[in-house]
């Protein structure tokens, strides 16, 4: 199994497939809250940040994936945007089902922070500005909130991850010589 991970991973295939799945992410993001009207909250918008890093990786192992510079690049990009991602849905979900024994409560901020270097919330607002409530449950399927959906596919998401890692290290395919 891990050798045909490995053998995927060297490929545009996967990559593609890969971007793909993360663009359709953020087209269903873009569909609540531009179809549907539903706010998205400062988490949201991290959130859709985290899953433009795993665009961004697939892009990047697509450009190369048989070079082992570019490969790595674009598994640290995913890796690391999957990781950021499942934390962000994970303290969003805590905003939403607070600990009733703390007194105060956690709140997310009022507006995004992005760096002075990319404001991203000033270049396209139509997708990177908040103006929803983290706490407040505007959405539910099959009784998980979007930010509980969220933890899956960013945990499903990070268990391919490591199963392409450790293919890195433990499935290349070893030539077989008949003499």
């Amino acid at each position: 199994m891990l050798s045909f991970f490995n053998e995927i991973s060297r490929g545009r295939g996967a990559w593609l497939l890969l971007m793909l799945a993360a663009l359709a992410f953020e087209a269903c993001a873009l569909y609540f809250e531009h179809i549907m009207n539903l706010a998205p909250c400062v988490m949201c918008i991290y959130e859709r940040v985290a899953m433009m890093g795993i665009v961004g990786a697939g892009l990047i192992g697509i450009v190369a994936p048989q070079n082992g510079l570019f490969r790595w690049l674009a598994l640290t990009a995913w890796g690391g945007s999957a990781g950021w991602g499942l934390k962000l849905s994970i303290e969003h979900v805590g905003y939403q089902f607070p600990d009733p024994n703390d007194l105060f409560g956690a709140t997310c901020d009022i507006f995004v922070s992005f760096p002075s270097w990319a404001p991203l919330n000033q270049w396209v607002p139509w997708m990177f500005e908040a103006s929803g409530d983290c706490s407040k449950i505007v959405w539910e399927f099959m009784t998980l909130t979007m930010p509980q959906w969220l933890v899956i596919i960013f945990a499903a998401i990070l268990v391919v991850f490591v199963v392409v890692i450790l293919s890195q290290f433990f499935g290349k395919r070893r030539e077989r010589r008949l003499f």
